[in-house]
């Protein structure tokens, strides 16, 4: 319970929150101080019948924009125990059925995440790697390529065009075993496709050798002071 004025009772008194309908009550005259309040707190209810996940929380994840309906379609998961088995079985198969257009999407962006993670990279790194992608699939051309290769060199022109560049052997050493040369060959495709799509050439940002050092340094945590020393001859 928490204290609020009560116009009613003309002081602080005690109120209670009706979740139903979200109502907030004056606890001893009974007057609705505030009507339908949003509650915007996680509902935490789990069930006996669930699966054996520790996380309650009973809602979703952010909206992608880049997915078709904003990453919010419904997965059926198979919980434990014998009595949902067929059920879970049978509701699974026609999901699957059901034509979900972002499902290699979504496959793709969990790639780009787990390569990103791998390498430290931000957020914003990855975030652009999904767009490219996504332009890249958009045109329906990419059939028949190495996947991994691919993805891999959206994260590759992603950390270039935001100022943050990484060697192809980095991006190689997450790639899920595509070679240095399929790297590079998937980034020219990609360059090509994405000029082709915007009628002039893609900017992939400029590369410095002091980038690479910058990057070195940081990941293997050698002191700065070093340049510091150095600046004095």
């Amino acid at each position: 319970m928490s204290d609020a004025y009560c116009s009613d009772c003309k002081r602080q008194t005690e109120v209670v929150f009706d979740h139903s309908a979200g109502d907030t009550v004056c606890s001893e005259c009974g007057l609705v101080l505030e009507s339908h309040s949003i509650d915007e707190t996680s509902e935490w209810r789990t069930f006996a019948n669930e699966s054996g996940d520790n996380d309650p929380v009973r809602v979703g994840g952010p909206t992608n924009p880049l997915l078709a309906d904003g990453g919010l379609s419904t997965v059926i998961a198979k919980p434990n125990g014998a009595s949902g088995e067929f059920l879970s079985s049978s509701l699974g198969r026609w999901q699957n059925r059901g034509s979900n257009p972002d499902r290699g999407l979504i496959l793709a962006f969990k790639t780009i995440a787990t390569m990103s993670d791998r390498l430290g990279l931000v957020a914003t790194i990855k975030d652009r790697a999904n767009e490219i992608y996504k332009r890249v699939e958009d045109q329906k051309s990419s059939r028949g390529r190495n996947q991994d290769a691919l993805l891999a060199a959206c994260l590759y022109i992603a950390c270039r065009q935001e100022d943050k560049p990484r060697t192809v052997k980095e991006i190689c050493s997450v790639a899920n075993g595509a070679s240095k040369k399929e790297i590079g060959r998937a980034k020219e495709y990609i360059v090509k496709q994405l000029g082709l799509e915007k009628g002039q050439s893609v900017e992939m940002g400029t590369i410095h050798a002091g980038d690479f050092m910058v990057s070195y340094i940081y990941r293997h945590k050698i002191l700065v002071t070093f340049f510091l020393v150095c600046s004095f001859y």
